[in-house]
């Protein structure tokens, strides 16, 4: 039996590929004619066939490349020579529209700073925060993304109302790059806009960091006076790959008042400022710091401690950039996808203001004092 190239592109013209959800062929992805050529024994006989394919995919890092080669190769061995697999040989080849991704150091050369917003713990409301400060720096005029880093537990979409949108692709310079969404001034991603909301993403390490470095590097965030990381609660391997990605500017620790919570924000505070990591801490936000009824606004009642964050801020040398005050509104806001700074009149809406002009201070004043921070390096 002789295989002609022309076998070769109908069975390839039998795979769709995921990404299109066109087949090989129409998506373009064939590059040249298949190159088919006899295997012959000493004697001069032919005794099987050799296929060399070459795909072409839009990135190196393509979700779909490798299901794809091996669906491909399938159907060549299967649609061209049925029952003879030993007799063919199939060589699947793959290139890339994408030019290379650039190295760790020279990454997002258009953000001036780049803030990690943590915690020691879940439930304080680190989000929140981030998500306000976020939307405060963009009202007072600065360009600002937001990029949700928590891969297990994002949040980010449901907060900003955009829980069904996709950001899509563009091309720029040679690259395919995820292009952000827009949302009350602030560019966002978020592993959230990528996976199904009501499915828990079940990923090990390496999979959730991969899928992290692919929001950063290949994202188009242009130019930005503040991206603000959202990072998971605790300390992690999540974290460690930002530091090892990026050079981050500063952290801001977000805590609430009372003492389990203040131990774990000490070990945040560790986390980014021992001598192998080495970022300086802008400040601490105390949330929920106390609470105020609607109907009694010049009431304030400590339900989780008075001044706790105000201690440790002082005990650990770095200043108590804001209190903010526990109100109802700040939650059913968030759920509702309408975040409270969106209401700069409000109470909240003011310390989230005031939370945002601090962190420009600081911001500024450790840009002048402190060179800037290495991304970790690990040998």
């Amino acid at each position: 039996m002789t295989i002609y190239p022309k076998m070769i592109v109908d069975a390839l013209a039998t795979v769709t590929y995921a990404g299109t959800k066109k087949n090989l062929i129409e998506s373009d992805m064939l590059v040249d004619q298949p190159v088919v050529t006899p295997s012959k024994s000493p004697q001069g006989e032919i005794t099987g066939w050799n296929v060399e394919v070459t795909l072409l995919f839009p990135r190196e890092t393509d979700p779909f490349l490798k299901s794809t080669v091996k669906a491909a190769e399938a159907a060549i061995k299967y649609y061209v020579n049925p029952g003879a697999y030993d007799n063919l040989k199939v060589t699947i080849k793959t290139e890339y529209k994408s030019a290379p991704r650039p190295e760790d150091d020279k990454l997002l050369p258009e953000v001036k700073n780049i803030i990690a917003v943590s915690s020691g713990k879940g439930g304080v409301g680190k989000s929140t925060v981030s998500v306000n400060l976020a939307i405060s720096l963009a009202r007072l005029g600065y360009s600002v993304g937001l990029l949700d880093t928590d891969i297990f537990g994002p949040s980010i979409p449901k907060m900003f109302q955009l829980e069904e949108a996709r950001p899509y692709a563009i091309e720029k310079e040679g690259r395919q790059l995820i292009m952000p969404l827009e949302q009350y001034g602030v560019k966002l991603l978020s592993i959230g806009f990528f996976v199904n909301k009501d499915t828990a993403t079940l990923w090990r390490g390496g999979m959730a960091t991969s899928a992290l470095k692919q929001l950063i590097a290949d994202a188009d965030w242009g130019e930005l006076d503040y991206l603000i990381l959202d990072t998971p609660p605790g300390t992690s391997d999540i974290h460690l790959s930002l530091l090892q990605t990026l050079a981050i500017t500063g952290a801001i620790i977000v805590s609430t008042p009372q003492q389990v919570a203040l131990a774990d924000a000490r070990k945040g505070i560790d986390m980014y400022t021992n001598d192998k990591v080495n970022v300086p801490i802008l400040g601490l936000v105390e949330n929920m710091a106390w609470f105020t009824p609607a109907e009694h606004p010049d009431e304030k009642y400590y339900i989780f401690g008075k001044e706790g964050c105000k201690k440790l801020a002082e005990e650990m040398h770095v200043p108590l950039i804001a209190q903010i005050p526990l109100v109802q509104g700040i939650c059913e806001n968030g759920d509702n996808g309408t975040p409270a700074a969106l209401d700069v009149a409000s109470p909240a809406g003011q310390a989230f203001i005031a939370l945002a002009q601090a962190t420009v201070t600081v911001t500024n004043r450790r840009n002048a004092e402190r060179e800037k921070t290495q991304r970790v390096v690990t040998h």
